[in-house]
């Protein structure tokens, strides 16, 4: 009776979440028929089925993975779908195989079902150094057709037990990952991404790997299904897609012989500091006082305040040693940096720590990711992961993460690739520890505009314009670099007033702020007599950045954002108001954002007022429809607003 009560129930879930589609390899009629998703209207190509079985050949001991799949071509674009690439990894004493390739394409002609099987012939091998690519396309694809692929690959390797992604950049109906592992293998298995799980059923089979000898091993049996999963597709505000692509990867951690042998191949954070601490290129560059000695001039070394003589170091750094670009844990010599006063990040920044530690700072080196490389592993030591390395030094009980690869970062200011959550700290007498890393000023982008005169029908006035943070790096290097260049560029950027002055204010390249002053005039638009004028002589926006109809990955801001907007225009004896915009006070949730808009007189003077606060700087995806009608609302506001004024 159970039985039956289960297999009505998933009947009936499998009709009402396929709809049209045929959830299995096999193909109907329906899923020829049915052109169109209606989840996502604008996706290439539809999964409809992607089934995975991983596991140990009783006979061979192989690890073998038997992978299926259905996918429906929506559009043009994903006619591309029909072709496949299967990666083979070599060894030095075995290489992978790739057996039972199985390929069809289905049509509808005139009513009936066309099936046509991919030929041996289609299936092609490239040869590499470490790998062999296999490559296949399958018949006759076009818009409408239905494909199923089939194989089975086989490997010696059990330390690269296959990873199963769930999620792609097309839309995935049903996708199921089965599991069968011996107990003498032991993995640390990592689930990626915002998706939940919609099934995780797991047991165990007893005696599923028997040898001769009687001995044997029992196996832990596991199955992960994920339906409706959304494509994954590329939109701004975000690190790397492996941070978010919903998937299950796999770390061997622990082989157990069937002699009673044990070997342990991942490492704990305590086996991984002892490692760090006799590494040539981290632990012997660290904390080196000969490495240094007599670097530092006297008038820094004298220096009694200790903020003035850490920002003296730091500055020390900037001005003597320019950074090479790149940044991985490889071929480290601070010795060399000396001589050659060109290195890598891991270089530039132990070589600040070791004039730190030289004048008593007390200072920690933090094991990074970068933004582009995705977030490190934190539920076991992976050290490849890391590619980056920073400073935290405290001074007068604040806190400071520093990194002298920029020159155009102010003390304490971190390089915008190096915003990625967390990182970890390194202390080799307490023990090593996660450590996040985050921004808690706002970086701050402020235009202030002052039409002071209306003459000849031509406004004149002033713009002041202040970047503060991360807005202001670029400003800054591409100004220092060819101020006349920034200028010129500046002035082409303006097509709806001219600049009759341009003026930099108080240019500090190792500053926080980047400052500069306009003088323009504008001729705004008559009609009728009356003057209609966009007072957004400059825009934040030109377009919303959200554009997905569902976003599954979090909007990541690295930092946050305050964006000000001030017009003043003095009406004097010849202007009087017509017509101003209504006000505008709309929130994010959770107070996480706010935008406000409005226009008031105050004796001769019309002030138009906006601002934009970005009050986090991760928003979880549940929030992107908020985030998507604020900033409509933003750029709508920006782009459409008038005032109307007449003359008197």
């Amino acid at each position: 009776m159970k039985l039956k009560l289960f297999l009505l129930a998933f009947t009936i879930s499998v009709i009402s979440y396929a709809q049209d589609y045929n959830v299995a390899m096999q193909v109907s009629k329906s899923d020829l028929e049915n052109n169109y998703y209606e989840k996502d209207s604008t996706a290439n190509a539809l999964v409809i089925y992607d089934y995975g079985n991983s596991f140990v050949d009783k006979k061979t001991f192989w690890l073998t993975v038997q992978v299926k799949q259905k996918v429906k071509i929506l559009r043009t674009e994903g006619v591309e779908k029909g072709e496949y690439e299967v990666r083979l990894y070599k060894g030095k004493s075995s290489k992978e195989k790739i057996l039972k390739i199985r390929g069809a394409t289905y049509n509808l002609e005139n009513g009936s079902i066309e099936k046509t099987e991919l030929a041996p012939n289609a299936i092609f091998r490239e040869e590499n150094e470490n790998y062999t690519l296999v490559k296949f396309v399958l018949p006759n694809v076009k818009v409408g057709s239905v494909i199923t692929v089939s194989y089975e690959t086989q490997s010696r390797f059990m330390s690269k037990f296959q990873p199963w992604y769930f999620q792609g950049p097309d839309p995935v109906l049903y996708s199921e990952y089965n599991t069968s592992i011996p107990g003498n293998y032991e993995y640390n298995i990592k689930l990626v991404g915002t998706l939940p799980l919609d099934t995780h059923d797991s047991k165990i089979e007893k005696h599923c790997i028997t040898l001769g000898n009687g001995t044997g091993a029992d196996c832990s049996i596991s199955k992960y299904v994920i339906k409706n999963i959304p494509a994954y597709k590329p939109e701004g505000f975000t690190t790397t897609s492996q941070n978010y692509i919903s998937r299950i990867e796999y770390e061997l951690s622990v082989i157990r012989g069937f002699d009673g042998r044990v070997d342990k191949i991942s490492k704990t954070w305590a086996d991984v500091d002892k490692e760090l601490r006799v590494d040539s290129d981290f632990g012997r560059q660290i904390s080196k006082k000969s490495l240094v000695k007599k670097l530092l001039p006297s008038d820094i070394t004298s220096l009694d305040d200790e903020t003035a003589k850490a920002k003296a170091i730091y500055q020390f750094v900037l001005d003597n040693y320019k950074w090479n670009n790149k940044a991985e844990r490889y071929d480290v010599s601070i010795k060399n940096l000396v001589k050659e006063k060109v290195g890598s990040a891991f270089e530039i920044n132990l070589l600040l720590e070791n004039l730190l530690t030289s004048q008593g700072f007390k200072v920690f080196p933090i094991l990074m990711s970068t933004r582009a490389n995705g977030h490190a592993t934190k539920i076991y030591p992976v050290l490849t992961e890391f590619n980056y390395v920073i400073l935290k030094t405290t001074i007068d009980g604040k806190d400071y993460f520093l990194d002298a690869t920029d020159p155009y970062l102010s003390f304490g200011e971190l390089p915008f690739r190096c915003l990625n959550l967390y990182g970890r700290l390194i202390d080799f007498e307490d023990g090593s520890y996660w450590q996040n890393i985050k921004v808690d000023q706002h970086s701050f982008r402020q235009h202030r505009v002052k039409l002071n005169s209306f003459k000849n029908e031509t406004f004149s006035g002033v713009v002041e314009s202040k970047f503060t943070g991360y807005h202001a790096h670029d400003l800054k290097r591409v100004f220092n670099e060819n101020p006349q260049n920034y200028k010129e560029k500046k002035t082409d950027s303006y097509t709806d007033i001219d600049i009759t002055e341009h003026e930099i204010v108080n240019f500090d390249k190792n500053g926080y702020e980047f400052n500069e002053k306009i003088n323009v005039s504008l001729e705004p638009e008559f009609i009728g007599g009356k003057i209609y004028l966009n007072p957004f002589l400059i825009k934040f926006f030109e377009e919303n950045p959200f554009k997905l109809q569902e976003r599954t990955y979090p909007i990541d801001f690295g930092y946050k954002d305050i964006y000000s907007y001030v017009m003043l225009i003095d009406l004097g004896d010849d202007l009087k108001i017509i017509e101003t915009p209504p006000s505008i006070n709309y929130a994010l949730p959770n107070k996480s954002g706010s935008f406000l808009f409005n226009v008031v007189k105050e004796g001769n003077q019309l002030i138009i007022n906006f601002k934009v606060n970005f009050d986090n700087t991760i928003y979880a995806p549940e929030l992107y429809q908020h985030l998507k009608n604020f900033m409509k609302k933003v750029v709508e506001t920006q782009n459409n607003t008038v005032i109307v004024l007449e003359k008197q």
